[in-house]
């Protein structure tokens, strides 16, 4: 998993930080998380390519979530993408979608598969080779959801020696690795854990951006290894981080904290923030563990050091 952060502002861009947008590499499927105004210049500015997105998060109908996506959906049909996009939205996101293709006279070369985000619990919205994809609902101004991509637990990888020790067949070898034992021809079983060791650790990544602290929210996030939550305001601002519906960096600290999230990365950054460190330093306070998102940089997931 590798996360690279495309937007890293909230409502106004800067001169250094783009609104929202990240995307996640999983096994080199690329998954887009936001798309706020700009978003397709960043893919280019890092070299992501637009053929491998297949999907695409909309947190929320907020322009600095979503303005990105009507210039990237245009950009895919002038490259004459044919491959279907999965898009995941609040549900009443469809209709403004359509509208916006009819106003402007977009004849998409390729289908969207719409998928709506809805509800007040959980709820599993994709699961393929490699992963699963958990939309949870979150408290803003207006329907807002989080995401969390959990890698599955990939298979067991089979020793080299013991392939050519016990004369293991080709044909075998995938049902060892799924955690069957091996029998001999003459009948001896070898255990499993004699002949295989464990893949590597599945990782997690959380995504939640726009919100207020609430509660559930960490068990919803419950042991990811890299969490990303907003941190709009410093703890002096805690009052209009109420009003607008959004969180200090104090309250995304708490989450991480009663998550047991391995790393916190805050972002959607306030415009009046030039310096964000007063953000980073509130936030390691409660938790360590708090790094910044900053526009263009990369993060391995399960393998980020802090400075």
């Amino acid at each position: 998993m590798k996360l690279t952060i495309l937007g890293s502002s909230s409502a106004l861009p800067t001169s250094e930080r783009y609104p929202s947008a990240h995307v996640l590499n999983v096994h080199e499927r690329l998954y887009l998380i936001d798309c706020g105004e700009g978003t397709q210049m960043q893919l280019r500015k890092n070299k992501i390519r637009f053929g491998k997105i297949n999907h695409i998060f909309i947190s929320h109908i907020h322009g600095d979530h979503v303005f990105g996506l009507y210039g990237l959906l245009s950009t895919f049909n002038l490259m004459g993408r044919k491959t279907p996009l999965h898009l995941y939205a609040p549900e009443n996101y469809i209709h403004i979608l359509t509208s916006h293709l009819s106003d402007f006279d977009i004849n998409l070369s390729f289908e969207i598969d719409f998928i709506p985000l809805k509800g007040k619990d959980p709820l599993k919205i994709l699961d393929d080779k490699y992963l699963t994809v958990t939309s949870f609902p979150m408290r803003h101004r207006i329907p807002s959801f989080g995401f969390i991509f959990r890698e599955k637990t990939p298979d067991r990888n089979i020793l080299k020696e013991s392939i050519e020790k016990y004369s293991i067949p080709a044909l075998r070898i995938p049902a060892i690795k799924k955690g069957e034992d091996f029998m001999t021809d003459s009948g001896l079983v070898i255990r499993n854990e004699e002949i295989t060791i464990p893949g590597a650790e599945p990782h997690s990544y959380a995504y939640c951006s726009d919100t207020l602290y609430f509660k559930r929210l960490a068990s919803f996030v419950k042991d990811v290894t890299l969490l990303y939550h907003e941190a709009t305001f410093d703890a002096s601002l805690e009052d209009l981080a109420k009003t607008t519906g959004h969180s200090t960096s104090i309250d995304a600290a708490n989450i991480a904290l009663e998550s047991n999230a391995g790393t916190l990365i805050i972002g959607h950054f306030s415009a009046r923030y030039k310096n964000i460190s007063v953000l980073v330093e509130e936030a390691r306070k409660i938790f360590p563990r708090t790094i910044p998102a900053i526009d263009g940089r990369s993060y391995e997931v399960g393998n980020i050091n802090l400075p």
